[in-house]
């Protein structure tokens, strides 16, 4: 995870284009009521208020446009004027496009960091005053981790189960946050081709969007229990490594037949989800992870596909992805259809989907639910990032931003509490109060 100082500012302030290249973006309506003085200190001596004018002329944004300044040091850009229902009015994706278009290559743009998953997780814990909980290797077997210990176990490096953990006095409740930190996944003895393995360094996203997560909402202040889990694995191919026809014991006690060794993630997953359960004993569990390629064909490229056993936190998922710009789009939930897809004659169950065209990213989520129960009192949801995880060869950041603001009625930060889906409560009836008493583990935050 790199380092990155944000700076809010209420001016500009000066520099020069040709030593830090600067680029101005936002709605052709904001750009146009922006005065000279404003923004002269960014672009002297090189763009004179004339050519400003003409840029911003010229400027005819469907769904956006932009204009150089200055060669490829300085640029204006405009945003789209209006989104649809399912788009943040952020236009995220948009401004993270014209980011990447607009501005010069470089060492500032092209950052690469070497994966050390447990050094990372120290890292941020120290930062915070938090030691992590870390169940590695040989002790992951003998806890009963199948999962996790069966994906990871012919790696060089032994898998691991870390958790880090904000408890302060007060709180009401419990969240754990559940991340797949597949470090990488050559796919095991079901091994991925030549165009599909590359990449795959990019399958821990889900785990390193929880950790920037739990990072910035610990720093931010929050009011609840808050537990981050990574379940860390190298999904490798060795003497040890699991083969079909394999049957694992997860930590819910569950068996499972292996059918399919690329169908990894779920199972690192359930042992986690469980262990937020069981040992945590959270009330709300969430797992985000890079799960399934069908993902995009479900939901596209730009929204994560969100499957939850509670329709009030289906729609805040959505409503928290328009507010932050980490857009999302619901699965179909409907385990009486579709569990049945991992029938085992041997095990409690397999771990891939007999007919793949029969919803493989609904039924993924269902596999990982199916560890907790299909009945357990308290909400579970399942964040599938495989795609918006990336933008081309990097990674994008997705999640950190849904996750604060999904949760932002518990931080302590005003404007957290503002995008929260929940940020605005409104009195209720006696009943209503009596019900809330009486499902406590399955409120919002």
């Amino acid at each position: 995870m790199a380092n990155v100082l944000l700076e809010f500012k209420a001016s500009a302030g000066d520099s020069e284009p040709q030593n830090r290249p600067v680029l101005i973006v936002g709605q052709l309506a904001n750009l146009q009521q922006i005065n000279w003085t404003q923004v002269k200190g960014k672009l002297q001596s090189v763009v004179t208020k004339e050519i400003w004018q003409a840029a911003l002329a010229s400027l005819n944004p469907n769904p956006t446009d932009s204009c150089p300044l200055y060669l490829s040091f300085a640029a204006v850009a405009a945003l789209p004027s209006r989104v649809s229902r399912h788009n943040s009015p952020s236009s995220a994706h948009f401004l993270t496009r014209l980011v990447r278009t607009c501005l010069p290559a470089g060492s500032n743009r092209c950052i690469v960091v070497s994966l050390y998953s447990i050094f990372e997780i120290k890292a941020v814990g120290n930062e915070l005053g938090i030691t992590p909980t870390i169940i590695r290797g040989e002790e992951l077997k003998q806890k009963g981790f199948g999962g996790i210990y069966g994906v990871g176990k012919a790696a060089q490096h032994p898998p691991a189960l870390a958790v880090l953990s904000h408890t302060p006095s007060g709180a009401t409740q419990t969240i754990a946050w559940v991340g797949k930190g597949i470090v990488y996944d050559t796919g095991g003895l079901s091994i991925k081709g030549k165009t599909t393995m590359p990449g795959m360094k990019r399958d821990c996203g889900g785990a390193a969007a929880i950790l920037g997560a739990f990072k910035a909402t610990v720093k931010q202040g929050f009011k609840d229990n808050l537990h981050a889990v990574f379940c860390l694995a190298e999904n490798s191919v060795g003497p040890t490594a699991t083969r079909p026809d394999d049957i694992h014991t997860l930590y819910s006690g569950k068996t499972v037949e292996i059918n399919n060794t690329d169908a990894e993630g779920r199972l690192v997953l359930s042992d986690g989800v469980v262990y937020a359960s069981k040992d945590l004993s959270a009330d709300i569990i969430l797992d985000m992870a890079t799960l399934t390629g069908a993902q995009g064909i479900s939901t596209g490229k730009y929204h994560a596909a969100v499957m939850t056993n509670s329709e009030q936190w289906e729609a805040a998922c959505v409503r928290a992805g328009r507010s932050s710009g980490d857009l999302a789009h619901p699965l179909v939930y409907c385990p009486e259809l579709h569990f049945s897809e991992f029938t085992s004659a041997v095990a409690d169950m397999k771990n891939s989907v007999a007919d793949r065209e029969n919803a493989q990213s609904s039924c993924a989520g269902l596999f990982i639910g199916s560890h907790l129960g299909f009945d357990w009192p308290g909400i579970w949801v399942h964040v599938d990032i495989a795609s918006p995880v990336h933008a081309g060869e990097r990674a994008t950041g997705f999640g950190v931003a849904m996750l604060l603001a999904l949760f932002g009625q518990a931080s302590e930060d005003p404007l957290l509490n503002s995008v929260s889906p929940l940020g605005a409560t409104t009195a209720k009836t006696a009943s209503e109060d009596q019900m809330e008493r009486d499902c406590k583990r399955r409120r919002l935050v």
